[in-house]
């Protein structure tokens, strides 16, 4: 981000504080934690609270799953313009305390509207992180690492799903096979069990409350405000005296071309020049959600069960896909960076194609058991170590530093409108075409995202912020555009 040459950057590589910025972005990527746990621990509850409020229509059953993403869609377009205000430290941490206040409210929830409504809560603060974690770790970045340390936001989502996996099945009591739902609304898991899975957010959120405070503010942001003694000195922590006067000049020369751009106006979103860029931008949000991976983590239940698993069998592996998803994120944090952005979606999107094809075939010929489990597994390892953080890499490099917030906040809502979309009618579709048809229908998407990736996205590995700016051709103050607009406002 900083400097705008990546052969000037590898100059100063040796002097480059890599704990440093290490430990600060791990502080960040907590926002991704609470994502992954509270985004995951409801597929481990879901058989016991819809015993408990008594749940039996899909679309409601959809309801309950989904709701959350009403709240993840309204903290991610507020997101940009909190952020920009307040600055993204300060805004991570209103989304920690919100994580703790909300994972309290379900725990206590005593009927259905509660609990969407804290439900809901849990989704703004998911907004919220999930959209300002990885900008602030972009921003904070030398750009030689940035794809790596971005990509940490991602594996810690991995380590909060296999935490609530984990955490799912050791708090539930052992479930007799075939009970009935009178008998597990009468259970401990029924009753209280579920309650104590949501409750548990509360523990990392807490540790991020604290974590955040020692943490820095983004030297972009510092500079903004005009804090730049401030900033010097928060990236003379990063990479030395040299390092931080080439990162202010960079900076201040970025911050120069977006007030000569005037005030940020959402308009600009959808001019010629950057209709382009949003569009890779919104696409990719979306395909990250509509490859269906996210189905697999949600709805275990009725996936597992359709294999022929019960709700003890469902639970554990549950832990071994979470655990999967742990290990080839680990890989893509490897390679992100050597590889490149493009080619690992690329390799991620036409695999997971070809394994939806085969899972709906094995739906279609009614198998069942060892082989249904390893094609979830081949699914999620492509997924981890492609989509899951490459986009997330991409989205918080690829738009111009004036309009990075908004940008954001369109992509990351589009993300979540798409998710929405995906969780609520899967059930529905579950039920009419069957769970064959509907992996077959994510086959199709995951072949229309890899034939978008391979035509529109270009590799950003190895390059600064200002550098991908300038390749888009949105770095000149002088363009047309802005001047129409300064026009336009004098008259």
């Amino acid at each position: 981000m900083i400097i705008s040459s990546s052969n000037q950057e590898e100059t100063f590589e040796g002097e480059l504080k890599i704990r440093y910025v290490l430990w600060v972005s791990l502080v960040a990527a907590l926002g991704g934690l609470l994502f992954g746990y509270d985004w995951v621990v409801i597929g481990g509850a879901k058989p016991f609270y819809e015993k408990y409020f008594g749940l039996t229509e899909a679309a409601i059953q959809g309801w309950a799953i989904s709701c959350a993403l009403v709240g993840c869609l309204f903290g991610s377009l507020s997101s940009g313009a909190l952020g920009n205000a307040y600055g993204l430290k300060k805004m991570l941490f209103v989304s920690a305390l919100i994580f703790a206040i909300s994972s309290f409210g379900i725990a206590w929830a005593e009927n259905f509207n509660v609990f969407i409504l804290w439900r809901i809560a849990g989704g703004v603060a998911i907004g919220l992180a999930s959209n300002l974690s990885p900008m602030y770790i972009a921003e904070i970045s030398p750009a030689s690492w940035r794809g790596r340390l971005v990509s940490l936001n991602q594996l810690t989502i991995v380590i909060g799903v296999v935490l609530a996996q984990a955490v799912n099945w050791m708090i539930a009591d052992p479930v007799t096979e075939g009970a009935s739902a009178l008998e597990i609304l009468n259970s401990w898991n029924g009753q209280m069990g579920w309650r104590w899975m949501f409750g548990l957010t509360a523990i990392p959120s807490i540790l991020f409350l604290i974590g955040i405070c020692f943490v820095p503010e983004s030297p972009r942001w510092l500079m903004k405000r005009g804090e730049r003694d401030q900033a010097v000195s928060i990236l003379e922590k990063i990479g030395g005296h040299e390092y931080a006067v080439r990162g202010t000049d960079e900076i201040t020369k970025s911050i120069k071309r977006e007030s000569e751009g005037g005030k940020v106006n959402w308009r600009e979103l959808i001019e010629p020049r950057m209709i382009p860029v949003m569009g890779i931008g919104i696409v990719l949000a979306v395909f990250q959600q509509w490859c269906g991976i996210n189905v697999i983590f949600n709805y275990a239940e009725e996936i597992f069960s359709a294999a022929g698993y019960g709700v003890s069998a469902i639970l554990f592996n549950m832990i071994i896909t979470g655990a999967v998803n742990l290990v080839f994120t680990l890989i893509a944090f490897g390679f992100v960076d050597r590889i490149g952005r493009r080619r690992l979606m690329l390799i991620g999107s036409l695999a997971l194609a070809v394994i939806y094809l085969l899972l709906g075939t094995q739906y279609y010929l009614h198998r069942q058991g060892i082989t249904m489990l390893i094609l979830v597994l081949m699914a999620i390892g492509a997924y981890a170590m492609s989509l899951a953080p490459v986009v997330w890499v991409v989205l918080s490099e690829i738009f111009p530093n004036r309009l990075r917030g908004a940008a954001m906040s369109v992509a990351v809502s589009s993300l979540w409108i798409a998710c929405f979309v995906l969780t609520y009618t899967f059930p529905v579709l579950n039920r009419h075409w069957g769970a064959a048809g509907t992996f077959w229908v994510y086959a199709g998407v995951c072949l229309l995202g890899w034939l978008f990736i391979y035509l529109k996205l270009p590799e950003t590995k190895g390059k600064s912020l200002e550098e991908i700016e300038a390749s888009w051709g949105l770095s000149a103050s002088n363009s047309s555009e802005t001047k129409s607009r300064e026009e336009n406002r004098i008259k």
